[in-house]
């Protein structure tokens, strides 16, 4: 976090009785403002109009360009004042919504004009959405804000199965003052249930436990995102949740198979949690290979190709539409063994990948996301 007395200013012109996911612009922005390091005093000041709501992304942008002024139907909406004299200049227009004065001090760039941003975070590339914020549009505001919080490059369940679900309970989590925390404990909450539901061979209770934990486990990274509340903790606690989990939802889904007559034979099942516990491990060691070594560059976000496979690859979601069409068909068992094999293909797919990135760079190619060159 930088310095309060040398980081650049922010500060909201205008009031506006309308919130957003609970919060005024004034609050919206002040939270923005400390996650991007803002909040000094005097100038260089970030100045956003209150009237608009904004992708948290465009704050830290204009705060990189100075002189910068995003605009919207010609007012200016977010701007980088460099002294006094331009922020007065910006505060008269905002207050007014007309144009600015003395324009060719600033650099303007028109929303309906402008280009996109690349989200390395969130793995994707698009143009942040500027709406004027009022009582009617507040619904298509925060429907483009939860948009904005999604990933692009994810799995397909979380990309085409349940965002609308996931809308509903984020908005619900936020008129009932739940912080992100409180969802993720709920979901952990769930996920032991369904990790206890496998064990004894309840494998539709355990599936119907699961997919709601797979959608709050959804909601809290997006409410965090919407209501500009994420923490290093929230952080830990639920990418920690997601990387323990899923290992001992294979392990007892195999031996819950004893309970309902399915057991695989001791040689099968160690082959089958051996190549799982395996392939997680090898998976995961590859990504953090790719990133290590492509400067922060995800492999999955390399080229189209990897993108377009991280929709099906042996993640918790994926398999678990194998192991719900292996109940569907009464032969868990068979669905247990099918994950097995999936991760070790999948293993080989991304391992080809990694050595396929290093015989391109030894080449003197770059490696980047082609996200950023979309």
């Amino acid at each position: 976090m930088a310095d309060p007395s040398s980081a650049t200013a922010l500060e909201t012109v205008g009031a506006n009785p309308v919130r957003l996911w609970g919060l005024t612009m004034a609050e919206r922005n002040a939270r923005i403002g400390r996650q991007a390091g803002l909040g000094g005093a005097g100038c260089p000041v970030i100045m956003a109009d209150a009237r608009f709501a904004a992708d948290p992304a465009w704050l830290p942008h204009v705060a990189a360009h100075p002189g910068m002024v995003l605009t919207l139907g010609g007012a200016p909406a977010i701007a980088h004042a460099r002294d006094e004299h331009e922020a007065a200049l910006l505060r008269s227009a905002m207050r007014d919504g007309t144009p600015l004065a003395e324009a060719q001090r600033f650099e303007l760039i028109p929303f309906e004009t402008g280009g996109t941003l690349e989200n390395r975070a969130l793995r994707k590339r698009e143009r942040p959405f500027l709406m004027e914020l009022t009582s009617a549009s507040r619904g298509a505001i925060e429907r483009a804000s939860y948009a904005g919080a999604y990933k692009g490059v994810t799995d397909l369940l979380t990309k085409y199965l349940w965002p609308e679900w996931a809308l509903l309970l984020t908005r619900l989590a936020a008129r009932l003052g739940l912080s992100p925390n409180m969802v993720t404990t709920i979901g952990a909450g769930l996920c032991v249930l369904a990790t206890v539901a496998f064990a004894y061979g309840y494998y539709w209770i355990g599936l119907a436990l699961g997919l709601v934990f797979m959608v709050l486990d959804t909601v809290d990274g997006k409410l965090a995102r919407c209501t500009i509340t994420s923490s290093r903790w929230g952080n830990v606690f639920d990418h920690g949740m997601d990387l323990v989990h899923p290992p001992f939802w294979w392990w007892f889904w195999a031996t819950g198979l004893a309970h309902v007559g399915l057991a695989l034979s001791d040689t099968l099942f160690w082959w089958v949690e051996g190549a799982i516990f395996a392939g997680y491990i090898v998976q995961r060691a590859i990504e953090g290979a790719f990133i290590a070594r492509f400067g922060g560059i995800h492999i999955h976000v390399w080229q189209q190709f990897d993108s377009r496979f991280r929709l099906v690859t042996a993640r918790r979601n994926p398999n678990m539409v194998i192991l719900f069409a292996s109940v569907v068909f009464g032969r868990p068992d068979i669905g247990i063994v099918a994950v097995a094999v999936w991760t070790i293909l999948s293993c080989g797919v991304h391992l080809v990948r990694l050595f396929q990135a290093f015989a391109r760079q030894r080449r003197g190619e770059t490696i980047g996301s082609w996200l950023a060159d979309a």
